[in-house]
C-alpha cells in the first residue's frame, strides 16, 4: 500500500492541521500489515475520526476504491486538507466537519481508524471551548491532541459509543500511547463486549505506540 502524496501541503496547513509523523505512519504501516484480513472484509464504509492531513484515509481510499471513504474532523481547515490530499492523490474521500462520529448512521462502519488526542494534559486544557463557528483554528488545535488525564477523554468517549458505530463485521484500528494504559482500554474494550490486541507497536524517541486491533465478540 503506497503512501499517499502530501507534497501539496504547506507550512501553513501544518500551523492548523496535524502534521504527519511517527504515529500516522506506524498506524498507515498497521493498515497495511493486515491488508489480508481487511481484503476479507471487502468493506463498504471506511471512516478515519480527526483526518488532519488526509493521508491515512486517502491511503485506504486508494486501496479499497468502490468502498465509502469518510472523514470526520472538527476542524474545518483539517476538512480541506483532507480533502485535498484525497484530489491529490486521485482518491475519493469525502469530509465531514463534527465532532467524533455525530451525524454517521448507526452500525454503518466496516474499517474505523482513530489517532486520537492521546496526550496526557490537565483537564483545564481540555475544557476549552470549541469555537465551531471560527474559519481559524488556532482555538481548536489543541483538540488533535490533548487528551486529558491518561490521555484518555476522548479515548473513552469513542469506547463507549463503539458499540453504535461499527457494523456486524467492523474493526476498529486504534493508535494509543503507553501512558494511556493499553491494558486498561482492552479491559474497558471487554466490558463492552469487544475484543481487542495490540496489533503492532513502535519506539521512538520519547513515546511508545501501540496499535490496538479492536472487533467484537
Amino acid at each position: 500500500m503506497d503512501t499517499p502524496h502530501y507534497d501539496h501541503l504547506t507550512l501553513q496547513d501544518y500551523e492548523k492541521v496535524y502534521e504527519p509523523a511517527e504515529d500516522t505512519f506506524l498506524l498507515l504501516d498497521a493498515i497495511e500489515d493486515d491488508l489480508e484480513y481487511l481484503n476479507t472484509v471487502q468493506p463498504g464504509v471506511c471512516l478515519e475520526i480527526g483526518s488532519g492531513s488526509g493521508i491515512i484515509i486517502t491511503a485506504l481510499s486508494k486501496k479499497f476504491p468502490n468502498a465509502v471513504c469518510l472523514s470526520t474532523d472538527i476542524n474545518p481547515w483539517a476538512c480541506n486538507t483532507t480533502k485535498r490530499t484525497s484530489l491529490r492523490n486521485k482518491a475519493s474521500v469525502d469530509p465531514i466537519r463534527t465532532n467524533l462520529t455525530d451525524n454517521i448512521k448507526n452500525n454503518l462502519v466496516d474499517i474505523l481508524l482513530f489517532n486520537p488526542p492521546y496526550v496526557v494534559t490537565t483537564d483545564e486544557e481540555m475544557n476549552q471551548e470549541k469555537n465551531f463557528e471560527s474559519d481559524t483554528t488556532d482555538n481548536n488545535l489543541i483538540f488533535s491532541w490533548a487528551g486529558g488525564v491518561d490521555g484518555r477523554r476522548v479515548i473513552d468517549t469513542l469506547i463507549d459509543k463503539l458499540d453504535s458505530i461499527l457494523s456486524p463485521i467492523g474493526v476498529l484500528y486504534l493508535l494509543v500511547l503507553k501512558e494511556n494504559k493499553p491494558k486498561d482500554i482492552i479491559n474497558r474494550l471487554a466490558k463492552n463486549n469487544f475484543t481487542a490486541n495490540i496489533f503492532k507497536e513502535r519506539r521512538i524517541p520519547g513515546e511508545h505506540l501501540f496499535i490496538l486491533k479492536v472487533m467484537r465478540c
